[in-house]
């Protein structure tokens, strides 16, 4: 083990933060109900010491493993490395996450000395090779260690991550490969920052009230408040988050401003500027081509899909082109509709991405009497929050008390204690709902602590869900979309998958399941969002506290395949752009915009549509976790829209099947087969024909 490399490398660093450890809160046990990380204790400069002493304290955890003198065995070997790095734990868990949702400039700069730092230490754990051959003799001799299913799965998991971490290779590749694993990290920290900067950047200043036409009174608020935050009293200012982007995009009547908005949010990244990602895209992708080969595997998505329940890239690359012929016929329909409404209009031009919305919006209302702004009074984020507590209430008895005396990490969190019916202590919730120039765009589930057990004591979760959803202006309280309302409910279903989770080990609780697996639990929660059952408790009008009328209810029963060519064909152009440069084999050599250009061209993409994600911004897969995976979301939706239907068989608040659920899936993690999971739960193998009914994309 290269330790010494450490020392140098924690001496170099340009830190004057030598606090005494008492003086450090991640460097004694919390001090706050649950055990949550002390927000309002923890500093900018506690992190670098922590980071620093975590990363000693596992070196030495990991050195009296690999250096036992006894015999190698599950206890001394497997679970004494599962139980390592407590305290690198604790520290990267909040920092991380503050990366996320509470960054500045102080931390990315603290994240340019961490980020190679955990790079070498991984390495140093992964590539140890008196560490690997004890790992390596118990795995020989599973047979014989009498190991439970979990046990096993752990195990099992714990070698294949040493063996795909290089564990294997000569000292010249393990070399080369820590060369490489630091650059890689560097550059996906680098493309995520980048994002942030250019989204962050745009503002379109209107000052003529003429340029809102179109635009409902809560954007134009909305757009007014933003402009006072920026001190433009008297002027509106719309920016490339989403709250402000998309009602822009669905509703403005100035053609040359939304072209203006569109340009501007999908060229982030490419741009003649310091933020500019197109180095960074193909410096990554032939990182990745060349780390794959290393391991013994023909490219990237090789490598990560033999751990995900599609296996290889085939067979994702089937059930894409698959999906990808029922979508597109779809969606070129929709244009040419799209067009003719523009030419009724007595337009003159050519439908545009940037025309998309806006008429689709016209669109929706002839066809079915429904304008968004008609059911956004209806969808108060509060009431959806409390729907959706009604909800898992029903399913599986959970209650929710908001705690006040919970540190936060910012004062538009909320946190709420969770509770099991018997009204025992389940875990706790953090939500963090709405934009700033500190949070990257999106939306995600993340834990600051998983669930696990040590000596049959379990360890409680302590989980965040983060969201860009529209804020409440001076006139209205926040009032969501379908889509943010829709997105509530998936991203508590991940929520749910980390606090109902019931495993020994951490490695293998709650959400730390293969990348195609893990969208099952938040998208089956997206199904009970507009049934009429569940809108009867939650969708009440702000003002009037009057419940949704039944015949709000059928318009969007009736509009809800509305708009799906368009939404399959954007998605899946993304997640095949994904997949073609991941099976590259030989380096990328085009620029990447080119690159994306020519591809999604020889695919058949409609020039009225790009993809959802393009790839100077596309975070998912050159930031995020998802490379090669983002084909997940539409893999999980076959296994949700199938899933689904089991309630449907039943109703929509069965217990039995609820808590069929629960057991097979929301509790049990990573520690067996995902399909072997699904089974359990169905009885069988998810069919795709219940997600191309729901889609609408076939008869």
């Amino acid at each position: 083990m290269k330790s010494f490399s450490y020392l140098i490398a924690l001496l170099m660093i340009g830190f004057s933060m030598n606090l005494r450890a008492e003086e450090n809160p991640f460097m004694k046990d919390y001090n706050t109900p649950f055990g949550v990380p002390p927000f309002d204790k923890i500093k900018l400069e506690h992190y670098m010491p922590a980071f620093k002493e975590g990363i000693k304290q596992h070196i030495d955890e990991v050195r009296a493993i690999s250096g036992n003198s006894e015999s190698p065995t599950f206890e001394n070997t497997i679970i004494a490395l599962e139980r390592s790095g407590s305290l690198l734990d604790k520290v990267s868990s909040v920092f991380y996450n503050m990366m996320s949702s509470n960054t500045g400039k102080e931390l990315q700069e603290i994240a340019q000395n961490v980020t190679p730092l955990m790079s070498m230490h991984s390495d140093d754990i992964m590539l140890n090779a008196d560490l690997f051959k004890r790992i390596k003799t118990v795995y020989d001799n599973r047979k014989s260690l009498n190991l439970n299913p979990e046990q096993s799965r752990l195990l099992e998991e714990t070698y294949k991550s040493f063996v795909r971490s290089g564990a294997n290779l000569e000292v010249n590749d393990k070399d080369n490969l820590r060369a490489m694993n630091e650059e890689i990290s560097m550059l996906t920290l680098k493309f995520g920052q980048n994002v942030l900067s250019e989204t962050n950047e745009y503002k379109l200043v209107i000052e003529n009230k003429e340029d809102l036409a179109g635009l409902p009174q809560s954007a134009i608020d909305a757009a007014a408040h933003a402009a006072q935050d920026a001190g433009l009293n008297g002027k509106w200012v719309f920016t490339l988050h989403n709250p402000s982007f998309i009602p822009f995009m669905t509703y403005s009547a100035k053609r040359d401003l939304r072209e203006k908005m569109f340009n501007a949010y999908s060229n982030r990244g490419n741009n003649d500027n310091v933020n500019n990602n197109n180095d960074v895209i193909t410096r990554l992708v032939n990182l990745r081509i060349e780390k794959a080969r290393l391991l013994g595997f023909r490219n990237h998505a090789e490598y990560v899909l033999a751990e995900n329940m599609a296996k290889d890239p085939e067979n994702v690359r089937r059930f894409l082109e698959d999906l990808w012929g029922f979508a597109k016929p779809f969606a070129e329909t929709e244009a040419q509709e799209l067009q003719k409404i523009i030419n009724s209009e007595g337009g003159d031009f050519a439908l545009a991405p940037w025309d998309w919305r806006y008429y689709s919006e016209k669109l929706r209302e002839q066809k079915y009497n429904l304008n968004e702004e008609e059911v956004r009074p209806y969808f108060k984020l509060e009431n959806v929050r409390d729907g959706i507590f009604e909800l898992t209430k029903r399913l599986w008895g959970l209650t929710y008390t908001e705690r006040k005396d919970i540190p936060k990490y910012h004062d538009e969190v909320t946190v709420y204690e969770v509770k099991k019916s018997d009204g025992s202590h389940l875990g706790i919730l953090y939500m963090d709902f709405h934009p700033r120039a500190s949070k990257r765009g999106g939306a995600w589930m993340s834990s600051y602590r998983q669930q696990y057990k040590v000596n049959s004591k379990e360890i409680k979760p302590v989980v965040t869900i983060v969201c860009n959803f529209s804020r409440s202006t001076a006139e209205k309280p926040a009032l969501l979309t379908m889509d943010e309302t829709e997105t509530f409910f998936h991203e508590f279903g991940h929520a749910l998958h980390g606090l109902l989770s019931d495993c020994e080990y951490k490695s293998l609780s709650g959400t730390s399941v293969p990348r195609d697996f893990v969208e099952l639990p938040s998208q089956i929660m997206e199904n009970w969002a507009f049934e009429p059952d569940v809108l009867a408790f939650y969708a009440k009008h702000y003002k009037t506290g009057e419940v949704i009328p039944a015949s709000l209810i059928e318009k969007i029963q009736n509009s809800n395949k509305f708009n799906q060519g368009f939404a399959t064909t954007e998605y899946l152009a993304a997640a095949m752009l994904d997949m073609e440069y991941h099976t590259l084999e030989t380096p990328l050599t085009d620029n990447p915009m080119d690159f994306e250009t020519k591809y999604l061209s020889n695919i058949g993409l409609i020039p009225e549509i790009i993809s959802r994600y393009r790839s100077t911004y596309f975070n998912h897969i050159f930031a995020g976790g998802y490379s090669s995976g983002y084909y997940s979301y539409i893999w999980s939706g076959v296994l949700d829209s199938d899933a689904f239907q089991a309630f449907k068989e039943t109703n929509l608040f069965d217990k039995k099947t609820a808590e069929s659920f629960l057991t097979n899936i929301l509790s049990k993690g990573g520690t067996e087969d995902p399909m072997e999971l699904y089974k359990r739960f169905r009885g069988r193998e998810p069919q795709l024909e219940p997600l191309l009914k729901k889609r609408g994309l076939v008869n």
